[in-house]
């Protein structure tokens, strides 16, 4: 397979930057898969699984937060607050987190920490589902 260049780059440090035969991220309008030469766009990143094959080399996952990317000239850039391996997830401070949003979202006491506790409650949930399938 043909192969383009890749940059996943999250708020505290560069997570991948290199060539990429496939890549497949969580959008608001699902997940989109991307190969060598695909149309230009710029998409919104959800909190998901990101998935991406080098050349010669297995699918990789890694657990992705908000953000976006911008595909241009064969080339993607994909910009999040976060993104980690399965083996960098510690899934009992995963757990401890998610409970901590479920108790916070029970309290609302206001709209907005109530909306925080929502986005903690989810990127916990991904956390532990990303770090599940390496298990499996």
């Amino acid at each position: 397979m043909e192969s383009f260049q890749v940059h996943v780059l999250a708020a505290d440090r560069t997570f991948y930057e290199g060539p990429c035969v496939s890549l497949t991220i969580p959008t608001s309008d699902g997940e989109q898969g991307i190969l060598a030469h695909h149309s230009d766009m710029i998409a919104a990143v959800l909190p998901g699984t990101l998935r991406y094959q080098v050349p010669d080399g297995p699918v990789q996952l890694a657990a992705v937060s908000s953000g976006m990317v911008k595909i241009e000239k064969n080339e993607v850039l994909v910009l999040v607050d976060s993104v980690e391996r399965p083996e960098e997830i510690d899934a009992a401070r995963a757990r401890r987190e998610a409970d901590e949003a479920q108790e916070a979202m029970l309290q609302r006491k206001s709209r907005q920490e109530y909306q925080l506790a929502q986005a903690s409650l989810a990127r916990a949930m991904n956390r532990l589902r990303v770090k599940a399938r390496e298990i499996s």
